[in-house]
């Protein structure tokens, strides 16, 4: 708090500030309102934008909507009993409307991203400092190299999973919670013990008429004091709604409230000394023990982030908004507990390097500042969204709601915009390469698809192409994949001409991500005739907290159990000589999985010519370094390397 020759007003003024900063934000919106609007039981920005869309038809992916004719079921959503707002209307109808919200959403999930790179620097960095208390002539370098050595061995316990690694610090964070708080009483009884008349909120009023623009601006270090409510919210894959809010209403808002008052009590007995941190507080026979437990809780801090990191990361993955990376499930009964190694070595690089180039702790403390004042209004617009459109809360406590948090959170983000050129650009550089990834990456995903269903095959075009001369069916089982269902992939076309063959059971195959965390097991797989003898249809369908747990054979077993038991299911609606017929659909199913089974996937590329536009040659061909460079989609399936076959494709953009 930059402040020249404070005052005891000011400090009481400063601490209301921050009193009040963590009970509307932390207890009120994030612990009470906020959590309740989980996506079965997912979080974050990104979690309210799909909830957003599955409850309402605000998305621009139509390939990833619920279908009403899908066969699956809406998950709760209201089948026409409630009436439609205004507000949803307008979205429906105005494109420009659903692209803005999608900008939005974005943005949050990569100040998230951002935030996950600031956290661990700032937290570890300034936990460090405290070497340099007892030890003046502690290099700022030294400082700067322990930091990224105690980073680099939290990265590497990332494998192990958010429960080993929580199960580990959980004494940690108890000490933490328990010392604070001690140094804080002890601190107000023996300094000023009358410090909680501040919570009157004339203190601030008092405080912003005293100090004017200083006072604004100031806001952009009180901030600081709720950063990690927005980790409360993306860390609800990780941890369920009761146990999080146990733990900041039990354990972390008291403790905070009461560190706090400890601080602003000695400051005001000691206003000379306000530059010398948190470290000065604390009396010299315990300062070693807690200068540990300081270090090790920055720590805990910094995993809270990581952890929202790799949730925001698998969301955006499934949902085709972000190149393909590997999700290891790090838990057997929590889906939504998971670690990506390539974000997680991205992500260890990034901290270091912000230590070693940003050392100075007031740059990174600035840019940690824009990332979580953005977050929490981004938060504050979507939550709005749902309470209007799926709540359906009355529109006087909407008004409440939205006026007191919009109005709370701008004018932070209007003080910590005024630090963007003393290290608050570091998000925002951050942000448009994380946007220009997913924007590149949606952009080409898109053109495939529009290309795919402008060229797609129809059935009388299958039954044309296996009727001419040369053309054979061949023994075995394939597993042809595709990314539309409303007809068949123009690889197909491509590739029986080239290969002048078929399987005799082809199962075109198309893995479904809907904007739903989990499908049903028995919604999971869902299989239909497509007319032709020994042509199938079949859609596995996933949430994004779904595991694509299916492994090879057991993939295979699944679909060639569903395919007999959708033959038998639609026998007893047949003629009555059916059995047979179905007995010997059985047999050659049955024939064809022993003979060998395959599985074809296109491997497209965009053909950019010359006369193209400089858009898609840009876009397209950033596309094509990323698609050429991520993860494929069959691994996540447990498909073995020798049943697997690519056929290439050009695509003319």
């Amino acid at each position: 708090m930059p402040l020249s020759s404070p005052t005891e007003e000011d400090y009481l003024g400063i601490y209301s500030i921050m009193f009040w900063t963590l009970t509307l934000i932390g207890v009120v919106k994030y612990t009470g309102i906020a959590l309740k609007a989980d996506d079965q039981g997912e979080g974050g920005t990104f979690a309210l934008y799909s909830l957003l869309c599955r409850k309402v038809n605000v998305g621009i992916l139509h390939s990833k909507r619920v279908e009403s004719n899908s066969g699956v079921s809406q998950h709760g959503l209201p089948e026409g009993t409630k009436k439609r707002s205004r507000l949803e209307i307008f979205f429906e109808q105005s494109i420009v409307a659903r692209r803005v919200l999608l900008f939005i959403a974005m943005l949050g999930m990569c100040m998230i991203i951002g935030d996950g790179i600031l956290t661990p620097a700032i937290s570890v960095l300034s936990a460090m400092e405290g070497v340099r208390a007892p030890f003046p002539s502690a290099s700022k370098s030294l400082v700067e190299a322990l930091s990224a050595i105690v980073l680099i061995v939290l990265f590497l316990l990332q494998k192990f999973g958010t429960s080993k690694v929580s199960f580990l610090f959980s004494p940690i964070m108890g000490a933490w919670t328990l010392t604070t708080p001690l140094v804080g009483i002890y601190s107000i009884i023996k300094y000023y013990p009358s410090i909680f008349k501040a919570l009157s909120p004339h203190y601030i009023v008092h405080f912003f008429w005293r100090n004017g623009k200083k006072g604004w601006l100031s806001l952009g270090g009180t901030v600081l004091c709720i950063t990690g409510s927005e980790a409360l919210f993306a860390d609800l894959g990780h941890f369920n709604r009761a146990s999080i809010q146990i733990a900041f209403l039990c354990t972390i808002y008291p403790s905070l409230v009461l560190t706090y008052a400890g601080q602003t009590a000695y400051l005001i007995r000691h206003p000379n000394d306000h530059e010398d941190g948190f470290y000065k507080f604390i009396p010299g026979s315990i300062y070693w023990p807690m200068f540990v437990v300081a270090t090790l809780a920055a720590i805990v801090a910094s995993q809270s982030l990581i952890s929202a990191t790799f949730s925001v990361i698998k969301q955006s993955v499934v949902l085709d908004y972000f190149p393909r990376v590997k999700v290891v499930h790090t838990s057997p009964h929590k889906e939504g507990e998971v670690y990506s190694p390539e974000i997680n070595y991205i992500l260890m690089i990034l901290c270091v390097a912000v230590i070693l180039i940003f050392g100075d702790g007031k740059d990174i403390g600035n840019a940690f500042g824009v990332v979580v004042s953005l977050v929490m209004l981004i938060t504050t617009i979507l939550l709005t969204l749902v309470m209007i459109m799926i709540w359906r809360t009355p529109i006087v406590l909407v008004a409440l709601y939205f006026c007191v948090f919009f109005v709370m959170e701008g004018v932070y983000v209007s003080a910590v915009f005024t630090k963007i050129p003393e290290g608050g650009w570091i998000p925002f550089a951050i942000s448009i390469i994380l946007a220009f990834i997913m924007f590149g990456w949606f952009y080409g995903r898109q053109r495939k698809m529009d290309y795919e269903l402008t060229h797609k095959i129809n059935l009388d075009r299958l039954e044309t192409l296996l009727s001419e001369p040369g053309i054979q069916r061949v023994p075995g089982l394939c597993f042809f994949y595709t990314n539309i269902q409303d007809g068949l992939t123009p690889i197909l076309g491509h590739y029986i001409k080239n290969m002048r063959s078929l399987h005799k059971v082809t199962v075109f195959t198309t893995l479904r991500y809907l904007l739903v965390p989990k499908v049903a097991p028995h919604e999971r797989i869902v299989v239909h005739k497509l007319g032709l003898k020994g042509i199938y249809g079949c859609v596995i369908q996933y949430g994004y907290a779904d595991s694509l747990n299916h492994e090879g054979d057991d993939l295979v077993t699944q679909v060639t159990n569903a395919l007999i038991a959708h033959s038998q299911t639609c026998s007893s609606f047949s003629l009555p000589g059916s059995p047979v017929e179905v007995h010997q659909e059985v047999a050659y199913i049955e024939e064809a999985k022993l003979a060998g089974v395959v599985h074809v996937r296109g491997k497209t590329r965009f053909y950019i010519s010359n006369n193209s536009g400089w858009f898609d040659k840009i876009l397209l061909g950033f596309y094509e370094v990323l698609h050429g460079n991520c993860r494929s989609a069959l691994p996540a399936l447990g498909v073995p390397l020798p049943q697997r076959i690519e056929v290439g494709m050009l695509y003319e953009a």
